[in-house]
């Protein structure tokens, strides 16, 4: 049986929990620190926290919001956003976070990620790759940095391979056009990135249903990211898991 993981993601912006569509149209969805709580009581294996406008804004992530997230959470906590190089890494790791997602910064410095990882170990880095379809790239997807806004012109299958050869034991695709659209998640992208990598590949963007989460996992991810299909509670996280583990996968209790 495929084991997979549940992770809750708290978008953050101005210090309050937030979620969008495409990656605008943002709307609140609370306290961090509530739903931090909320998400490891109801049973959540992991937990995100992404600053998603540190990298635009050109600033750190909000640390004493990590803390005090940090804190609350009973599981392992990955933050990202404004994660630039190895003092910010550093700052980040140091105010709570178990684990940092690396995403522009990592593209427009190649030798980061590997750094990282030297210096902070394999399982702290987590890749994260914004992507948008587009049929003139060999893959067909296109690597997006600064939140999703920027068009980079590079395969996201390549620097995918790229990221996977730094030794990074994570990698997070997120789907422009899935983002929050709850249509389901780009198990096509999931697909290509799970046959063609060694690191687990999480599903993020576009969960609806939870046979949308069964079909991610099929597709070859080991870790299911959602965000307003919880914090909107649409789906209930143990309930989630009982549909799962009734379709033959692993849950954790």
């Amino acid at each position: 049986m495929n084991k997979v993981q549940i992770m809750p993601c708290l978008d953050m912006q101005n210090g309050r929990v937030v979620k969008g569509v495409h990656f605008i149209d943002i709307a609140d969805a609370g306290d961090p620190v509530a739903c931090a709580e909320a998400y490891c009581a109801a049973g959540a294996d992991q937990l995100a926290l992404l600053d998603i406008n540190a990298t635009v804004e050109n600033r750190g992530t909000l640390l004493d919001v990590v803390k005090s997230v940090a804190a609350a959470a009973t599981v392992p906590f990955t933050v990202g956003g404004g994660i630039s190089d190895e003092k910010s890494a550093e700052a980040v790791l140091s105010a709570g976070a178990d684990c940092i997602s690396i995403s522009s910064a990592a593209y427009k410095n190649r030798k980061l990620l590997a750094s990282l990882v030297k210096e902070f170990g394999a399982d702290r880095i987590t890749a994260a790759i914004d992507v948008d379809a587009n049929k003139s790239m060999p893959s067909g997807y296109e690597v997006y940095i600064n939140g999703g806004r920027t068009a980079t012109g590079t395969d996201a299958l390549e620097f995918a391979k790229f990221v996977d050869d730094t030794g990074v034991n994570v990698i997070l695709p997120t789907s422009k056009a899935g983002d929050g659209a709850r249509t389901g998640y780009d198990l096509p992208l999931i697909r290509t990135l799970a046959q063609n990598c060694r690191a687990a590949i999480v599903a993020s963007g576009g969960a609806g249903t939870m046979e949308h989460f069964y079909e991610a996992a099929e597709a070859g991810a080991s870790i299911l990211l959602a965000a307003s299909v919880f914090h909107f509670h649409m789906i209930d996280i143990g309930e989630l898991k009982a549909y799962l583990k009734s379709k033959g996968l692993q849950v954790n209790a």
